[in-house]
């Protein structure tokens, strides 16, 4: 037996407005969360039109398919998925097509999914546990009678073949669904050793303190976050009430080694220069309500902890690329802070990255450029990090760059009164160190003589 799929009513209207033009296709991402045996879908958003798309003179398509752009899909989703929350994904794609192309519109699918896969895996800097489900759903619709045929991939086997899957609407799935909020301050400093690989240093830089955050402890509510036990009490569980349960989430990391299971001494490391990324992020995640497990829901708050603050820094090297004359080096950087939207029908609220210089209409233009989704100006919520003062502390190194032992984030309680005082914005430091490589050996070796 398949998976069962399970969509949110306003997904249904959402994809019965949908038209296609005469001989063409409409793609799109269907986006929710998965439990061990079934997936939950609570947003359906269709590929924006690409601007740059064109065929060579002369060459006309054989099939209203061959125009699909499955990087151009792909490319989307990796963009929709800095917008979702914790616990919230691409859980698959859409395709709506004339009646003749049903069986071709199977192979295009397979295509696309893999695509997307692979374009939202670059970006990821943890690895997927056991519990995490690797099927997608594709979901096909015939353009004439509207039949819907669902079926789901498993993407870490390009070799699988499609397998059959049961797709229902159902109202209010999302309405109930648990919120986990966390406040976690950050100070991290990458060392960069050569100027031509900045980038991967940032990145491997990252990637090793997200392993930090892996590993810690989480506390919901509390109470450690560890092990299997269900997630809401027994009293929540059995309530009647669509109200949804919020449980406060705090994060603690320990100063020793996940890898090497010890503890951590700073360690000389000659570098042109190190990046520092400071400040205080808001962070939330959702977990569905079919038998939510405590260590489901500290897995999901972890991934959002380390997406927004990649994210950000992610998006600051891009503005830095596309804006010629801006130089990382050149002065401190600002990173975008976070704000949010409720997602209109549901308990859920979406997220966005808005850098100083914009405004909630720039961001409102975005999910509506992104998510093909109406939200007022006034509905986003710009208070959860509030602006802060510009940091002008620069940190120097004389004898290289310190690769630190691992920070310790604090609980959340003990970083609110700095949200108070809005602190709660990144800040991407930039100090310019002398690397002495001799000064380096010297040391070592006069340690060794003694």
């Amino acid at each position: 037996m398949g998976r069962g799929c399970t969509a949110e009513e306003s997904v249904e209207k959402y994809l019965a407005g949908l038209s296609a033009a005469a001989g063409s296709c409409v793609s799109g991402l269907l986006i929710g969360q998965s439990s061990a045996q079934k997936d939950f879908v609570v947003l359906a958003v269709k590929t924006p039109h690409n601007e740059s798309e064109g065929s060579p003179a002369g060459r006309r398509a054989s099939s209203p398919l061959d125009d699909i752009d499955a990087e151009w899909v792909a490319e989307h989703a990796r963009q929709v998925s800095r917008m979702l929350p914790g616990g919230v994904c691409v859980l698959g794609i859409f395709l709506i097509t004339p009646p003749e192309l049903s069986k071709e519109a199977q192979n295009t699918l397979k295509k696309i999914i893999f695509a997307v896969d692979k374009y939202i895996s670059k970006s990821r800097l943890w690895d997927l546990s056991e519990d995490d489900v690797t099927d997608r759903i594709t979901l096909h619709i015939c353009s004439k009678t509207r039949k819907a045929v669902c079926r789901t991939f498993d993407v870490k086997d390009p070799k699988c073949s499609a397998k059959p899957a049961d797709w229902k609407y159902q109202s209010g799935i999302s309405s109930s669904w648990p919120v986990l909020t966390c406040s976690v301050k950050v100070d991290l400093q990458i060392p960069v050793t050569d100027s031509s690989s900045s980038v991967k240093c940032i990145k491997d830089g990252l990637r090793r303190w997200a392993k930090q955050i892996e590993a810690g402890l989480c506390l919901i509510n509390g109470r450690p976050a560890s092990d299997d036990s269900e997630l809401l009490s027994g009293s929540r569980k059995n309530t009647k009430t669509s109200q949804q349960p919020t449980l406060r989430a705090q994060l603690l990391v320990s100063e020793e080694n996940p890898e090497a299971g010890q503890r951590c001494s700073a360690v000389v490391q000659a570098c042109s220069k190190s990046v520092s990324v400071r400040g205080v992020v808001h962070c939330r995640a959702y977990i569905h309500s079919n038998k939510p497990r405590t260590r489901h829901a500290a897995q999901a708050i972890k991934r959002d902890i380390v997406s927004t603050v990649s994210n950000r820094v992610e998006m600051l090297l891009e503005d830095l690329q596309m804006n010629e004359g801006a130089d990382l080096d050149s002065e401190q950087q600002d990173l975008p802070r976070r704000v949010f939207a409720p997602l209109s029908g549901s308990g859920l609220t979406l997220c966005d990255y808005m850098f100083p210089d914009e405004t909630p209409a720039d961001v409102a233009e975005r999910l509506k450029e992104m998510l093909d989704w109406d939200s007022a100006e006034g509905d986003i919520d710009t208070s959860v990090e509030a602006q802060a003062c510009r940091s002008t502390s620069v940190l120097e190194r004389e004898e290289g760059c310190d690769d630190e032992a691992p920070q310790q984030v604090p609980p959340a309680s003990s970083t609110e009164p700095v949200e108070k005082q809005s602190a709660s914005r990144y800040y991407a430091g930039v100090a310019v160190a002398a690397a002495v490589a001799l000064l380096a050996t010297a040391t070592s070796l006069l340690y060794l003589n003694e």
